[in-house]
């Protein structure tokens, strides 16, 4: 939900203080998409879209997008692709988009991309299949506002004979154009999900700032 808030205002879909009305569902094509909540979280910004984990205000930013412009957004977030972290095993997960079904399936009924399909991708679910590497990789670089660099799981290499340690350097690998204003509204809000949101029990006690977000599963 971060990096969809992310899209929308870098997308120009919707700016930070728009709000809906959330009646605790999102009716599209005849089917009722559930929040978590019964009865809805009332109006929702964004602000508070990402503190409470609203499902509907994602539901109806996802069928605003439309999937195109979500996976091209994602796709700078290397969502979909191998982090190229050192150690073995990997794998890329799945970045879903129209593209990657008709590659997909080989059944052609099941190679059309249908607009319901995009209203569960909005709150990270329906065909994405992301990583808790690649999810902990795109968070680094919401952190690091923008710049993304390459994860490692080795720190130091060292020398059997000697014991001598050679550090691996953190990578840059790029740093995304973003606006930092934009970073800044969804840094507060992911910082409002520990101190008044769906992670304050948590962190109740803490003595200082987070940020976080907690999952929310669509029922």
């Amino acid at each position: 939900k971060p990096f969809m808030a992310l899209a929308a205002l870098e997308g120009g879909f919707r700016s930070a203080t728009a709000a809906i009305a959330d009646p605790g569902y999102y009716l599209f094509g005849g089917h009722r998409f559930r929040d978590d909540k019964p009865g809805g979280h009332g109006s929702v910004d964004m602000y508070k879209s990402i503190v409470v984990s609203c499902d509907t205000y994602y539901y109806s930013l996802a069928t605003q997008m439309g999937i195109d412009n979500i996976a091209k957004f994602m796709e700078t977030l290397d969502f979909g692709k191998k982090t190229g972290i050192d150690i073995d095993g990997e794998r890329p997960g799945i970045l879903p988009s129209p593209e990657w079904k008709r590659k997909r399936f080989k059944n052609p009924a099941q190679q059309k991309w249908y607009a319901g399909e995009t209203v569960s991708i909005g709150i990270g679910q329906g065909y994405n299949a992301y990583t808790p590497l690649q999810l902990a990789h795109a968070t680094a670089t919401l952190a690091n506002r923008g710049v993304m660099f390459k994860p490692h799981l080795v720190q130091y290499v060292e020398n059997s004979q000697n014991g001598a340690k050679r550090p691996i350097e953190p990578t840059p690998i790029k740093t995304l154009p973003w606006k930092q204003e934009n970073i800044d509204t969804i840094q507060r809000a992911m910082a409002g999900v520990n101190t008044e949101g769906t992670g304050s029990r948590a962190f109740a006690n803490a003595g200082y700032t987070s940020a976080g977000k907690t999952g929310t599963a669509q029922v």
